[in-house]
């Protein structure tokens, strides 16, 4: 731990004033710095180019989404260092409206991070030209990773055999899926197939004549 506070301390204290809004060591193992919106690039920049951080690949970008609060998306970037063998966690804020700068030019591979954190979130990215759904459907309404968003979703795909093309449809769900049982089909069960042979036509035990030793093998 005392290894990633100096990291934390070293980043601190090189990174631009004021672009650092706090740094701390989660769970006696994870380096995290929150920064300003604003700072992104230039963090991220000289995380990867400073040869004493040297963090060379962006190995994920996620949100995390708190409803009650003014911007509510947490942006978090998670950075692996090869060269020291360190691991860094970077997070900033953000609301629906304004876009967080992209970080494609430092690390391409980020494109796809960005497109997926816009696609479940909602969360834009300035100077991601290819800002494209990724896991959803290019018609697909809203970003199912918010929590407000509804548990059956807003439109149902199907196939209309009668067009001969998939359709959308508001989602209409049947009475009988309104209730649930959520019983196990192996524990709500009495006996398993098969079973009823064992308990309904039990085997009678051999006769008691059947169980005594022969004489021979009798003890004097």
């Amino acid at each position: 731990m005392a290894d990633l506070t100096l990291l934390g301390e070293q980043v601190a204290a090189t990174l631009p004033p004021g672009s650092v809004l706090e740094a701390f060591v989660a769970r006696s193992a994870e380096l995290t710095i929150r920064i300003r919106r604003d700072s992104v690039r230039t963090v991220m920049a000289i995380l990867r180019a400073d040869p004493r951080f040297a963090f060379e690949q962006c190995m994920d970008i996620c949100g995390v989404d708190w409803p009650e609060r003014a911007e509510r998306f947490d942006v978090v970037w998670n950075l692996l260092s090869l060269t020291h063998n360190h691991r860094i966690r970077v997070v900033t804020t953000t609301d629906a409206d304004n876009p967080v700068p992209s970080v494609t030019a430092i690390w391409p591979t980020a494109g796809w991070f960005e497109r997926e954190a816009w696609d479940m979130y909602g969360i834009a990215f300035e100077g991601n030209v290819d800002l494209r759904r990724i896991l959803t459907d290019y018609g697909f309404q809203g970003h199912p990773l918010r929590k407000d968003f509804p548990l059956t979703g807003h439109v149902e795909v199907r196939y209309d055999p009668e067009r001969r093309e998939v359709i959308y449809e508001p989602v209409k769900l049947q009475q009988d899926f309104r209730n649930f049982d959520f019983l196990s089909p192996w524990e709500g069960m009495t006996t398993l197939p098969g079973d009823e042979k064992v308990h309904l036509n039990r085997i009678a035990p051999p006769p008691a004549s059947l169980l005594e030793k022969p004489e021979a093998e009798k003890l004097p």
